[in-house]
């Protein structure tokens, strides 16, 4: 009997979990997720789903022992995991940058001998090391903002308002880098048929989700002598769908903006003579 062909993907636990997982609920992949089970249930029968810290999965993903993961691309960085990128969510960004104590100039810490803490080794001896500094590294495990003054000179972390940091004491004294939630695959995955086929179906599904998200629908009523300057107006994806009202009465059009368009656009319509205007959000959208 011929083995059950499945599809692995990991799922990052912590920070990045949340808008992962609401990610994977809207495509209807994963039907039930929390971070107490390691398992999600999945809507799909031949995709399989494991969540682990994204510390692990860009490496997992590299040695194969699954298809398709979900990790920070700082991550990425750290572990120079030889891996496929399939797309850059935009989830979760974050600048990695190196801080010190606020009255602490850079001049200052190259001047002499320093400790530097960090969860990051890779990214933070790479830039250390550009940087001539002398240093003994410390390998933190979480709330490395807490190390300095008393047992570091200098960390590497990663913020995404720097409000920690000040709150800490800290300065930024350079960013290194910006990262992001990124979608990667192993290679070989990629160059299976099958695998490949899921893979394309599952980044269409999560497109159409991201594309929603942006999008509004406007429907409204027009009179017929107010329908070319109105449709003038509208922005849209392809172009408006317009209909006859009963009795020809005018015209019932439909487009589909972005919403930050649609604060703009609404009074507009209204002034140019549109009525019973609506407003509602998709679940997908397929360009």
């Amino acid at each position: 009997m011929a083995k059950e062909k499945k599809l692995k993907i990991l799922i990052p636990k912590g920070k990045i979990f949340h808008s992962v997982a609401k990610l994977l609920q809207e495509t209807n992949l994963i039907k039930e997720i929390n971070e107490r089970s390691y398992f999600p249930v999945c809507s799909d029968p031949e995709i399989e789903a494991k969540l682990m810290k994204p510390q692990n999965i860009s490496q997992l993903i590299e040695i194969g022992s699954h298809d398709l993961g979900f990790t920070g691309y700082d991550w990425i960085v750290e572990t120079a995991a030889r891996v496929e990128e399939i797309m850059d969510l935009d989830f979760d960004r974050v600048n990695i940058v190196s801080a010190a104590p606020g009255t602490v100039t850079k001049e200052e810490l190259k001047s002499r001998k320093i400790i530097v803490a960090s969860e990051y080794e890779n990214i933070s001896r790479a830039y250390l090391n550009k940087e001539n500094f002398n240093y003994i590294f410390l390998r933190t495990y979480g709330a490395t903002e807490a190390f300095p003054p008393e047992d570091a000179d200098l960390i590497i972390d990663n913020t995404a308002t720097g409000q920690t940091l000040k709150e800490n004491g800290l300065k930024i004294i350079d960013v290194l880098f910006t990262s992001s939630t990124r979608l990667i695959a192993h290679p070989a995955s990629l160059q299976d048929p099958w695998k490949k086929e899921k893979i394309e179906e599952i980044v269409m599904l999560i497109t159409s989700v991201l594309q929603a998200r942006e999008r509004v629908m406007l429907e409204m009523n027009v009179p017929a002598d107010r329908l070319e300057e109105i449709v003038k107006i509208l922005p849209c994806m392809r172009s408006p769908t317009v209909s006859t009202l009963f009795n020809e009465q005018g015209y019932a059009v439909k487009v589909a903006v972005l919403k930050k368009e649609a604060t703009r656009l609404i009074p507009l319509l209204k002034k140019l003579g549109a009525t019973d205007i609506l407003e509602y959000e998709f679940r997908k959208v397929v360009i």
